[in-house]
């Protein structure tokens, strides 16, 4: 027989393992020396080390999943509790033991982080869907639209939740977006009826515009085009093609118009200007009559002078007040001097201003008396209440002798 410290051979050339639980047998060695079966086992047992070593490092230094890692450990626990080994079987199985923690362990520390994952997914995709749901209101529709896929490509990276909270988060992220898409989609269905509508009436528009381009009738025309130009801001745009085009057309017709326009008004501010000289010449030549001393002569020059005047056609409208004011001037001048002639000249206005003159003399007299007999008096008060009435009447009499002295004495 023979025996090592984990195992024996007895004389019939069965094996046996020492356990803490007493020898089990091994199994039955018939082809060699007892020596040799027991060599044979403890390779076996050898074996088993170097699997349990390289498990260990596995776990330890992979990302070796629990699930894996127990059904390894359970398999290499059934060689050893089959006892196919000799050796220190119960240190493998302490090793095993010690293993099957850690695994657990690791097994708890996945669940956790797992938990802690998808309460942080699930917290994602709710801001997600609350971000999702604000921007389905959004009129910002490039700038929604573009955030909005940005969102789905954020939402395809997170993991997946438990089935019902994710088809729900999903649910609500999904409407949201399909709301913002009607919505959109409703806002250019109807812009695009606005452009079409702005479109027909920029043709109206373009049609009369063309049709005015061609008239003479240049202050109403022009009102027109300014009418048109306002119609045109206010119908709002056209397709983009349509609008540029239109647009075209709208200002060619225009340009015809004023070009056309600014042609004869530029013959015609020639045509003042020049009419400006020659009224020129002519006011100077009817200042030349200031002051009046032959009124008779004055009165056939100036009125040769402005038979000459209303020949002449129109001014600049900058020069126009100028230029008439200065013949107004001279025409106040004359109908002033015709006047003094003739208050001059009237007989019953001379005998008005006479005894007007007398009158107003008399009363000046009078009153100068009154004072004279209010001094003597002694009623002062009296005579300098009577001496502002005399300078009132004074006053009055000394401008009815300038006006008596315009009828030659």
């Amino acid at each position: 027989m023979s025996s090592e410290p984990w195992g024996r051979v007895d004389e019939t050339g069965t094996v046996y393992v020492r356990t803490a639980d007493g020898e089990q047998v091994v199994g039955s060695w018939q082809a060699g020396s007892p020596d040799e079966a027991l060599a044979y086992f403890e390779r076996k047992y050898d074996g088993l080390v170097v699997e349990i070593g390289l498990l260990e490092r596995r776990v330890r230094t992979t990302d070796l999943s629990a699930k894996d890692a127990t059904a390894a450990i359970e398999h290499i626990r059934q060689q050893v509790d089959e006892h196919h080994a000799v050796g220190d079987l119960d240190a493998l199985r302490k090793r095993l033991d010690k293993l099957a923690g850690e695994v657990e362990v690791r097994r708890e520390q996945r669940k956790a982080a797992k938990a802690v994952q998808a309460d942080e997914a699930r917290r994602a995709k709710e801001e997600l869907v609350a971000e999702a749901e604000q921007l389905a209101a959004s009129e910002q529709w490039r700038a929604a639209g573009e955030r909005l896929r940005a969102l789905v490509d954020t939402w395809k990276g997170l993991p997946r939740l438990d089935r019902r909270t994710d088809d729900e988060l999903w649910h609500r992220f999904s409407h949201a977006r399909s709301a913002f898409s009607k919505r959109r989609k409703a806002h250019f269905a109807a812009l695009d009826a606005q452009r079409e509508e702005a479109r027909q009436t920029k043709e109206k528009l373009v049609a009369e515009a063309e049709a005015l381009s061609g008239s003479t009738d240049w202050g109403p025309t022009a009102a027109r085009y300014r009418e048109l130009m306002a119609d045109w801001k206010a119908a709002g745009r056209a397709q983009r093609e349509a609008e540029e085009d239109l647009w075209n057309r709208f200002r060619g017709a225009q340009d015809v118009f004023f070009q056309a326009r600014s042609e004869v008004f530029a013959e015609r501010d020639a045509e003042q200007r020049e009419n400006l000289t020659r009224k020129e010449e002519l006011v100077a030549e009817a200042e030349k009559l200031l002051p009046v001393s032959d009124l008779k002569a004055a009165r056939a020059a100036f009125r040769s002078v402005n038979e000459r005047w209303e020949a002449i056609g129109h001014v600049p409208r900058d020069a126009r007040a100028r230029i008439e004011g200065r013949m107004h001037a001279v025409e106040r001048a004359i109908q002033d001097a015709e006047e003094a002639e003739w208050r001059r000249t009237n007989p019953e206005a001379r005998a008005r201003a006479q005894g007007l003159t007398g009158q107003l003399q008399d009363a000046v007299d009078k009153l100068r008396g009154q004072i004279d007999a209010a001094r003597a008096a002694g009623n002062n008060a009296k005579a300098d209440k009577l001496s502002k009435e005399l300078e009132g009447r004074q006053a009055l009499l000394d401008q009815a002798l300038k006006g008596l002295q315009e009828f030659g004495g």
